[in-house]
């Protein structure tokens, strides 16, 4: 892999830039509809992509082999802040669900983790202001992300063969999405990907966590005893507020963001992406509206998408209780012990037909013959539609009839 010579830098707008907003907290600390018109008019986003080899390894970086890259290196642009501007969460601690009802309000967004038989749940308003949860769940090192500008939510597993890693933030982005450091190695990961583009592990993937994003009332209801992430990180940010104000706006550009935006979608349109066999698809939320049960067969695979109104945006107003409502959306295998199961939604919850059970929106049968019976979640996520297209292109868009 040889080392591919980047744009030249404009370190005098770039410091002066730093200087005028903040440099610890430049993503975090304007609304996107500040930040957009003063980041175009300084000409950041045409000076400010990535720097040679050399520059970089010079500075932040003198342990990340630069030589090493899976991608070209000016594609990788400054977002803001610097190495670990945005601090990861490397101790978390965590509370009962009786406590963190305190602070969180019943219909705020939670990144549900399972693991083994542990469940645990981290709330978008803490990840927002720290994007990298270094964790262990059921004796398994996983790393729970959140990308803002992408509003990706994806889990990982930590370990490498024989180590296990700890990320941090580097303060830049490509194409948008967050790009993440291991601490071992000091190589640059991808987060849409979970793949290593630069360094020492170029090349290596992390496995992917099934991860679903709920409303903190749903989760209660289906694991009263299980853990939610602690505002006491160890650090002080306005939790429970949006740093990103009016971001998801469906008009929205998003944030240096210079790829041909696809046109098949509106850029900012929340979809539900999943992958199976050798493509991946997209169930726009437009269509969601409209059937929020959909029964699917994908590559001879019977699936399930559920989805479920009223759990707040985390990215649009400046405090999250107070940002309009979106959907919750999951899809699942619909096979259960070699019997397929078809769906539709009641005022109880989500009924199968073959048996009369009820089941919730996280997979679980709460009534019925079934009850006690988990559907298994299809690999994917939601995400802004620009964002999951940027990297998988060949997406076939499910857009019914």
């Amino acid at each position: 892999m040889s080392v591919i010579t980047a744009a030249t830098r404009r370190p005098t707008i770039a410091a002066f830039f730093a200087r005028s907003i903040g440099r610890s907290t430049l993503r975090l600390k304007w609304p996107a509809r500040v930040l957009l018109p003063l980041i175009c008019g300084l000409g950041i986003i045409g000076g400010l992509p990535g720097a040679t080899a050399q520059t970089l390894q010079s500075s932040e970086w003198p342990r990340t082999d630069f030589s090493r890259h899976l991608v070209p290196l000016d594609e990788i642009r400054a977002g803001g802040p610097p190495r670990d501007g945005i601090p990861a969460i490397d101790e978390p601690r965590f509370v009962d669900t009786t406590e963190a009802i305190d602070w969180l309000d019943p219909d705020e967004p939670v990144i549900v983790v399972s693991v083994g038989e542990q469940t645990r749940a981290y709330p978008i308003q803490i990840l927002i202001w720290h994007e990298i949860v270094n964790d262990t769940l059921g004796d398994v090192p996983i790393a729970v992300t959140f990308c803002p500008l992408c509003n990706a939510s994806i889990v990982f597993e930590r370990t490498l063969g024989e180590r296990v890693l700890d990320f941090g933030t580097t303060g830049r982005l490509r194409k948008s999405d967050l790009v993440m450091y291991d601490r071992q190695s000091e190589s640059w990961w991808q987060q849409f990907s979970g793949r290593a583009i630069v360094g020492e592990l170029a090349g290596e993937r992390l496995p992917r966590v099934p991860a679903r994003i709920v409303s903190f009332k749903d989760f209660r209801t289906a694991f009263p005893k299980a853990q939610v992430l602690s505002r006491d990180t160890g650090h002080r940010r306005s939790y429970g507020h949006n740093p990103y104000r009016g971001y998801d706006s469906i008009d929205a550009r998003p944030f240096l963001f210079t790829d041909p935006l696809d046109p098949r979608l509106p850029a900012m349109e929340r979809v539900l992406s999943i992958t199976l066999g050798t493509r991946p698809y997209l169930y726009p939320f437009s269509r969601l509206r409209q059937e929020p049960v959909i029964n699917d067969k994908i590559d001879e695979q019977p699936v399930v998408v559920l989805s479920s109104p009223g759990t707040y945006s985390a990215l649009d107003q400046s405090r999250i209780t107070q940002s309009r409502k979106v959907l919750s959306a999951v899809a699942y295998h619909r096979s259960l012990d070699g019997r397929t199961l078809s769906f539709i939604g009641t005022e109880r919850g989500f009924k199968d037909e073959q048996t009369g059970s009820i089941w919730d929106l996280l997979g679980r049968a709460v009534a019925g013959p079934l009850r006690g019976s988990q559907l298994q979640p299809v690999a994917g996520g939601v995400h802004f539609a620009f964002a999951w297209l940027a990297f998988n292109p060949d997406s076939e868009i499910r857009a019914g009839h």
